[in-house]
Formats: C-alpha cells, sequence, structure tokens
C-alpha cells in the first residue's frame, strides 16, 4: 500500500512468518528499506533461505527474489535486493536499496529447516 506525508511517498511492506503472523515495515520512495528475518544458527545450523514476493507456499518461496545456500547468495533477481546481514549468524533481513512504488505489498522469508514439514 502507499500513503503520501510531507510530499514523500510512504511505502509498506509485509512480512509473512510461515503464514502464520505477520509485520509491516515502512520506508520511503528513494530510500533503502530492510525487511526482518532471523534464525537460530545454534538450534538449526547453518541453512538454506529465500526471500519472495506474496505468501509463501510450502515447499519454497513464492515468486523468488532472493536466495541463499547458507554462506552466501546464490540466486537474485536484481542488485537492489541484498542480504547485508551476518548470513552464517542467521541475519538473513532483505535490505531493498532505493525502493520503488512497485516494491510495496507481501514478501515471504523461508528458512529451511532439515525435517519434515519445519521449515520456518
Amino acid at each position: 500500500t502507499e500513503s503520501v506525508s510531507a510530499g514523500r511517498s510512504i511505502l509498506e511492506f509485509t512480512v509473512s512468518v510461515t503464514g502464520v503472523s505477520a509485520l509491516t515495515v515502512r520506508g520511503s520512495v528513494g530510500q533503502d528499506v530492510t525487511l526482518p528475518c532471523r534464525y537460530s544458527v545454534t538450534d538449526h545450523g547453518v541453512t538454506m533461505m529465500c526471500w519472495g514476493r506474496g505468501e509463501p507456499t510450502l515447499s519454497w518461496c513464492n515468486n523468488m527474489i532472493i536466495s541463499t545456500d547458507g554462506q552466501s547468495v546464490n540466486s537474485r533477481l536484481s542488485e537492489r535486493y541484498q542480504l547485508l546481514g551476518q548470513l552464517t549468524g542467521g541475519d538473513v533481513s532483505l535490505t531493498i536499496l532505493h525502493a520503488q512504488e512497485s516494491d510495496s505489498g507481501l514478501y515471504g522469508c523461508r528458512v529451511e529447516i532439515p525435517g519434515w514439514f519445519n521449515d520456518q
């Protein structure tokens, strides 16, 4: 969604967490926006993850925009999508550089946890 405040467009990003809960992040057009996502490396080890647009599916990310093998980014739709946190420490927060109006909407972060139906 979008609103205008003092001549600046304000964007809203909703981060879905396993399809159950959501967090809304607000940002401005032209600014960098970070969508938080973290997991416990102590509990699960370093693992693969992905970010996608829309609600996450049961198996992987819907409309994937970036993914990792746990150590480094192995697929990226655009250089505007960055994972600037410490991947091996479980910080897989997505930073969207120079946010645009078309970036607003629902995003899903999926972390692959070993075992049946354990993904977060």
